[in-house]
């Protein structure tokens, strides 16, 4: 007598795993033809399962409706493999059934039965880090040192290129392994963009630069957290990734891959996506000086914070940032204009911030060479700050140029910028966050309590400059009520609008159905900071 129990296994997300074990109800079976379902209980919604069969004696052929065969049963199989389909994947609690049919091999004999296992691709099995303890920060409102710690976890989640041995994202694999140049230049590695799958070098390199910027002025904090080594490792990804970007006996800097279009036009992760993508680079004929400057600018920093880490790093990066700086300074020119798939997610609307900004690093970086300050003075705004971010530079030119001059006019303008996001001049939230603007407000107020927490550092309004910069993060952190850090404090987002952390495990599919899905994310994002109120 033929026979088998069908026994699915659910590792259920956002819970401990528990299997779930059913028999398949038989539905119908005449001559060689069997109808039959599995029905169990889901405690807790999924976004993507797999299903491993087995039936004794094998089958000729099976049709199931929810999923699609890994593994294509042929001959008179006795193992077939299913993963959902892509609009099949996300599940409420409750019963869940899976209904198939197909024909035994051979005749007669009685009723099929079998075994199989369903694992659900929503848990990756991935634990929050245990918090660092500082000593003394018991006395603190909030753990900044756990903040720092899922901070970089957030960028880990956003490497590109082949992950090493010590990747601590269990749900990121290998992806971009294919992203070259038109000569076939090597451009894998660097960072995906916020919840996208393309790489807009622009972007990359202010993040890079404002990493490294806070691990040369705040070492001791960084160390004192006990991430001062994730911190070198996260800002070597990236910088090793615009190395690769530069040529300079063809004098081309590769500044995007990946088409934006194409890429809004999909939602699935980084590594199931398509592996062929454009690359654009900007050459004398197509310049593009803001994003040349800010990738100068990123390796001057960098080969500052690595000069003792890593010397042979450091040298390789200086020497790249003197001539992308020189590259940039002879071809000015907006790189929206040249790479045209830019313009419609980076478009800077003034490059004379990056030059002033690409040629302050370059000061620094080159212990002061006054080459480097002319063309700075050259470049330099005498005015208020409107923000401080990826398209504007001109409150981290106040910055350096008064850490370089203490000049007494460039203190002034560090201080209108301050009047400037000070009340009346500037809107604020109920509980006190400076809203600058409706699109991600806080990114602005971040970025603007780092130039007041520098600046404070560098002898200016020390209490006032501080206190205001820690009214802003502290709301960032939960003074609103809740956390807008990803796995940080209470309450914080869970659903962020980022491909990667919305898939399901391969080997599950994913499509729009994980961007529509109104529950979790099935990945905790660790560290990102959601765009605010």
């Amino acid at each position: 007598m033929w026979r088998a129990v069908v026994t699915l296994v659910a590792l259920v997300a956002m819970s401990e795993a528990k299997n779930i074990t059913t028999t398949m109800e038989l539905l119908q079976h005449w001559d060689n033809n069997w109808e039959g379902r599995f029905c169990f209980d889901l405690p807790n919604p999924i976004v993507g399962f797999e299903i491993v069969i087995n039936i004794t004696p094998g089958v000729n052929s099976i049709q199931q409706w929810e999923g699609k065969w890994l593994h294509e049963p042929s001959g008179c199989s006795t193992e077939m493999t299913m993963v959902n389909q892509d609009s099949h994947g996300v599940h409420a609690a409750g019963e869940f059934c899976v209904k198939m049919m197909g024909k035994i091999c051979g005749t007669g004999g009685g009723d099929p039965v079998g075994h199989g296992t369903l694992v659900d691709l929503t848990d990756d099995g991935q634990k929050a880090p245990a918090a660092p303890h500082v000593s003394g920060a018991a006395s603190m409102k909030y753990n900044y040192a756990q903040v720092m710690q899922l901070s970089l976890m957030f960028y880990e989640a956003q490497r590109s290129g082949k992950l090493p041995a010590d990747n601590r994202i269990p749900w990121r694999g290998d992806s971009g392994l294919q992203d070259h140049g038109a000569n076939g230049e090597d451009l894998t590695g660097g960072w995906y963009d916020a919840g996208d799958n393309v790489k807009f070098n622009f972007p990359m390199a202010f993040s890079t630069t404002i990493m490294c910027y806070s691990g040369l002025e705040f070492a001791e904090a960084w160390q004192k957290s006990g991430q001062m080594d994730q911190l070198y490792s996260q800002l070597r990804w990236p910088l090793e990734y615009f190395l690769k970007c530069w040529n300079n006996a063809d004098q081309e800097l590769y500044v995007q891959v990946g088409s934006g279009g194409a890429d809004h036009g999909s939602w699935t992760s980084p590594e199931r996506m398509d592996p062929d993508r454009p690359a654009y680079k900007i050459t004398a004929s197509k310049p593009g000086s803001d994003v040349a400057m800010e990738t100068a600018a990123a390796m001057a920093c960098g080969s500052l914070l690595f000069k003792t880490k890593d010397a042979h790093f450091s040298s390789a990066l200086l020497t790249n940032a003197k001539q992308i700086y020189s590259f940039a300074k002879a071809h000015q020119g907006f790189y929206s204009t040249s790479v045209s798939d830019a313009a419609a997610y980076y478009r800077s609307q003034n490059y004379t911030d990056e030059n002033n900004w690409g040629a302050l690093w370059m000061y620094w970086a080159t212990n002061h060479q006054q080459q480097y300050m002319d063309d700075a003075n050259v470049r330099y705004i005498h005015e208020p700050a409107w923000g401080f971010s990826w398209d504007e530079k001109i409150a981290g030119n106040h910055l350096l140029m008064y850490k370089f001059t203490q000049d007494n006019a460039v203190k002034a303008d560090i201080e209108s910028t301050m009047t400037l996001w000070s009340k009346p001049a500037m809107s604020y939230s109920p509980k006190c966050m400076a809203f600058r603007l409706e699109w991600g407000p806080l990114r602005y107020s971040a970025n603007t309590a780092f130039f007041a927490l520098v600046a404070a550092k560098y002898g200016l309004h020390d209490a006032s400059y501080r206190q205001w910069a820690m009214c802003q993060i502290n709301y960032a952190l939960g003074d609103a009520g809740h956390s807008y850090v990803i796995g940080f404090g209470k309450n914080y987002p869970v659903r962020p609008h980022h491909r990667a952390s919305s898939c399901p495990m391969l080997p599950a599919p994913c499509g729009w159905e994980a961007q529509q899905n109104p529950g979790p994310n099935p990945h905790v994002l660790y560290g990102a900071l959601v765009g605010g109120p």
